[in-house]
């Protein structure tokens, strides 16, 4: 008894599993097609270099005055040149801040960009898993090892292609 029982699990779970149907996905394929992602990555740019940009604003104008106090320091009453030191050490403690806020902002510049277009390529995915009846769609650039399945790259492109086309109008 025991063993039919054994033998029917088995069965029961070979059944299972063979109705699972698996596809993988290039996901970095997919989105180097897009417009909207390289648009992205543009924009993405732009705000760092702006950033940078302002960094080594703030950078060379700390330096500067830090350079000019040195050199009147020897001159300057006691009082005075504390008061110089104190203002320097804040304009230092700005810069020290400025850079954690500086990758804050841009993370969060890469989120609001990136979203939607990871949001399409979700639905994507989830349109031609429907229509082809898979249970899982793997990305083969993070996977470490896969052979077989279904190679859903090329249709999930057309079905992203085409959101990312309507979002573009609508923008």
């Amino acid at each position: 008894m025991k063993r039919i029982v054994s033998m029917l699990f088995l069965v029961m779970a070979f059944g299972t599993n063979a109705q699972q149907k698996i596809g993988h996905v290039n996901s970095q394929k997919l989105l180097d097609t897009l417009s909207s992602y390289k648009e992205a990555g543009k924009k993405l740019e732009q705000k760092k270099s702006e950033e940078i940009a302002k960094y080594q604003t703030l950078e060379k104008a700390f330096q500067a005055e830090y350079n000019k106090l040195m050199e009147e320091a020897p001159e300057m009453p006691k009082l005075m040149l504390e008061q110089e030191q104190q203002k320097l050490m804040v304009k230092q403690q700005e810069l020290e801040n400025f850079e954690p806020e500086m990758t804050r902002k841009l993370q969060m510049y890469q989120q609001q960009y990136m979203e939607p277009i990871l949001e399409r390529t979700q639905k994507a995915i989830a349109i031609v898993a429907e229509r082809k009846k898979i249970n899982y769609i793997f990305d083969e650039t993070v996977s470490l090892y896969f052979k077989g399945g279904i190679d859903c790259t090329a249709e999930v492109m057309t079905e992203l292609l085409k959101l990312d086309a309507e979002a573009m109008k609508n923008k």
